[in-house]
């Protein structure tokens, strides 16, 4: 039994000097902490207790030698001043370790006098994300309460093999680019019964994200589940493999949406499924946009090269917010090929929604409520 104690070590951030008033800048005991939890030949854990803790920029950096486990018991707090955390684009970064485990407690970011700031037009820093997952193999990110974020809440970029649960994303409704998940390049990404109260996409997916697996997701207020922005660039990678199953959306801008700039491209977005989902008061339940050319800048003209194909769309039930609940809007340089919708319900004022299609192939079967504007 004593063997298999040793086999694990926990390092408390307050013997490393960390104090749990919310006041005294506790960053330095935390870098200490990581240090000897990341250098430990046996698994170790980081246990931050109960407490609210002050934290500026910090970067838990790797490689580690064993598995790394981060249990927080209390509250990661941002300076007050956005300033502070805002010119360095993040707040908390983990990057490039390998067997990681991020679990419980709270991190408020502060962001209100940042949004302020963005609302008034004034000259303001970047912005930080709340938690950034770079280069990091082998995670779990697990009942996590993120508050407040300047940017988006949590962002997992060029990862591989990552689990997401039971974690909980708020921000108001009107706080500008508070996505709660934001992946990218990054391959076998689950992400399971999260709650995300947002400014903007409650998940956002971007370039390079293959076998990406979200369940039990509830989302709202917020743009809802959005692949894209696609094809800012000419030279991008696709977006494949994308399933999303049992969520429900409360009141958001959107359901699920595929966007992608009016642009030339050579990325895709191919074989996504998204089922089971109840749609309570949405805006645009289901959109794909291909015209996106925000204040017609850079791209009027233009058409967008993402070759979207295979998107089924599957059990969608509930309400809209506006009469047209199902928007098709495909480029016509490459049209959307191989959609396919199966038992749709979804009315307006209690009356039938309905539907517009704009260069784009596929098939439709089961009920269709509004009904089908793609042609069998």
């Amino acid at each position: 039994m004593d063997c298999f104690l040793a086999s694990t070590t926990t390092y408390n951030v307050v013997k490393f000097g960390a104090k749990p008033d919310g006041k005294s800048d506790s960053t330095e005991a935390f870098v200490n902490a990581w240090k000897s939890a990341c250098s430990s030949l046996v698994p170790a854990t980081i246990y931050v207790p109960k407490g609210r803790y002050l934290l500026n920029t910090i970067n838990f950096r790797g490689p580690c030698k064993r598995k790394v486990t981060f249990l927080n018991g209390g509250t990661l707090v941002a300076p007050e001043d956005y300033n502070a955390i805002g010119d360095s684009g993040f707040w908390i970064l983990f990057n490039h370790v390998d067997n990681l485990v991020v679990s419980g407690g709270k991190l408020d970011a502060k962001g209100v006098g940042f949004w302020n700031c963005r609302r008034s037009g004034k000259n303001c820093p970047v912005g930080a994300r709340t938690v950034t997952f770079n280069w990091v193999n082998n995670l779990v990110v697990s009942g996590i309460t993120s508050i407040n974020s300047q940017l988006s809440h949590l962002v997992i970029n060029t990862c591989n093999n990552v689990v997401v649960k039971n974690v909980k994303l708020i921000a108001p409704d009107k706080s500008p680019n508070t996505d709660g998940i934001h992946v990218e390049k990054s391959n076998g990404v689950t992400i399971n019964g999260c709650t995300m109260q947002t400014g903007d996409d409650c998940i956002s997916i971007g370039d390079a994200t293959y076998n990406l697996f979200m369940s039990n997701i509830k989302c709202g207020p917020g743009h809802g589940v959005s692949i894209g922005s696609l094809g800012q660039k000419v030279d991008e990678k696709g977006v494949e493999n994308v399933t999303l199953i049992n969520a429900i959306f409360f009141g958001s801008d959107n359901g699920v949406r595929i966007k992608s700039w009016a642009r030339p491209s050579n990325g895709f977005v191919r074989n996504v499924l998204f089922q089971n989902i109840i749609m309570k008061n949405v805006e645009n339940p289901i959109i794909i946009d291909q015209n996106y050319c925000p204040n017609n800048q850079g791209c009027p003209g233009q058409t967008s090269g993402i070759k979207i194909s295979e998107v089924t769309y599957k059990n969608i039930q509930g309400s809209s917010a506006t009469a047209e609940a199902v928007t098709f809007d495909c480029s016509p340089s490459t049209p959307c090929q191989g959609i396919k919708l199966e038992d749709i319900n979804l009315n307006y004022k209690n009356k039938a929604a309905t539907s517009s299609c704009n260069n784009i192939g596929g098939t439709s079967n089961g009920t269709l409520v509004p009904e089908s504007c793609l042609l069998n």
